[in-house]
């Protein structure tokens, strides 16, 4: 059997411009994902950790940035778990490569002849790990956009035989229409003709997994969320590779390792009694390291007074991030209408009607804008006061 951690994505280093003054925590939160998915691999006692491209966010790092990476490699290495890292498309392996201006290998204690730690490279597309009686291939460009697909000829590639044949790809499974601009491109038919046992992928940023052939794939997704709508990512791969009688399996099994939780909640704006309760509503569910996601839906009353930027302002404090959508609309005139030669009933039924037709035509954002002028309408021939 052969016992692998897959990860990729981990884009350590990144700037997170969105975030403000919560980027240097989040990056905090990257490097802790990373280290705990070193921690799943000595604790799971597996024998080959695998970094399918983007450990790190750009090239540009401080050398304190390679220094602890370099640590949790040492790690593994002095457990006899050996790691093999690819460049993806953010530290691509290009004439400013971090992996040119810094021997990672070599920083983790890694001497040239004992493979606990290799970092694969456009002259070293492969790697023979003899205790293990495996080889992983991991074909890499010197340039972001792949001149052709990584996989092309993998099958005939010239490295020694080995029970076990494992393929690294920091790119896109094709998908016409969606992924014809990605830099790196590969085909599931180009998986199936492979003879790889099981190919490690980066660059989704989302867990999931299939089979073309006889070969499993798999994306990791990033072990901690790089944007926070990533709501798959979080995890790592525990991937078996066992052959017995029964002939070759593998076996890919999701483990969580990041900290950021993702949560959508729908509220029905009829059972919200007014600001201060929506905003206590909310509260209640304080967790700094949630993305809370909210939708009021439904129909709601004339007099339901909210300002959404100021219920985010509010409740930010109490999350990692939260955002708040009101996509509920105004009621329907009920009960009996004003009579048509009053300003209030000829205006609530010319203002009817155009939302009659405009549903009638699917226009719903526009038919929306004239629910909430029906509303205001309403408030203000009744005499109330009006905030826009």
């Amino acid at each position: 059997m052969l016992r692998i951690i897959h990860t990729a994505d981990v884009h350590l280093g990144a700037r997170h411009d969105d975030l403000g003054d919560q980027a240097a925590a989040q990056r905090e939160r990257q490097f802790a994902a990373f280290k705990a998915a070193v921690d799943l691999a000595l604790a799971e006692k597996v024998d080959l950790f695998l970094v399918a491209g983007d450990l790190f966010d750009s090239n540009v790092q401080p050398r304190r940035s390679v220094e602890r990476v370099a640590a949790e490699l040492k790690r593994l290495a002095e457990a006899r778990i050996r790691s093999v890292i690819i460049p993806g498309t953010h530290d691509v392996y290009d004439r400013a490569s971090i992996y040119r201006a810094y021997d990672v290998a070599m920083m983790a204690g890694s001497g040239p002849d004992d493979g606990m730690v290799t970092v694969l490279d456009p002259d070293h597309p492969w790697v023979h790990l003899a205790p293990l009686d495996a080889v992983v291939h991991g074909r890499v460009f010197p340039t972001k956009r792949a001149p052709h697909s990584p996989l092309e000829g993998l099958a005939a590639a010239e490295a020694p035989e080995a029970t076990w044949r494992v393929g690294m790809v920091h790119g896109s499974i094709a998908i016409p229409g969606k992924t014809d601009r990605d830099e790196v491109v590969i085909t599931t038919e180009e998986i199936a003709a492979s003879g790889l046992d099981y190919l490690a992928l980066g660059h989704w940023h989302s867990a999931q997994n299939g089979r073309a052939g006889t070969t499993t794939y798999a994306y990791s997704g990033a072990p901690e969320a790089v944007a926070l709508d990533q709501d798959r990512s979080g995890k790592v791969l525990l991937v078996e590779l066992d052959e017995g009688a029964g002939g070759r399996t593998v076996n890919v099994e999701e483990r969580q390792v990041g900290r950021t939780r993702f949560e959508r909640a729908e509220i029905d704006a009829a059972t919200v009694a007014g600001q201060p309760a929506l905003v206590d509503l909310l509260t209640a569910r304080a967790d700094p390291d949630l993305v809370l996601d909210v939708r009021l839906v439904g129909v709601r009353r004339d007099d339901l007074d909210l300002d959404i930027d100021e219920i985010e302002t509010a409740v930010a404090p109490s999350f990692l991030k939260v955002r708040v959508r009101d996509v509920s609309v105004p009621a329907l005139t009920e009960g009996p209408l004003p009579p048509e030669d009053t300003i209030a009933g000829a205006f609530i039924r010319d203002m009817e009607a155009r939302i009659r037709d405009l549903e009638a035509a699917g226009s719903s954002a526009e038919a929306a804008e004239q629910r909430d002028a029906l509303r205001l309408g309403r408030l203000l021939l009744a005499g109330h006061e009006v905030s826009l």
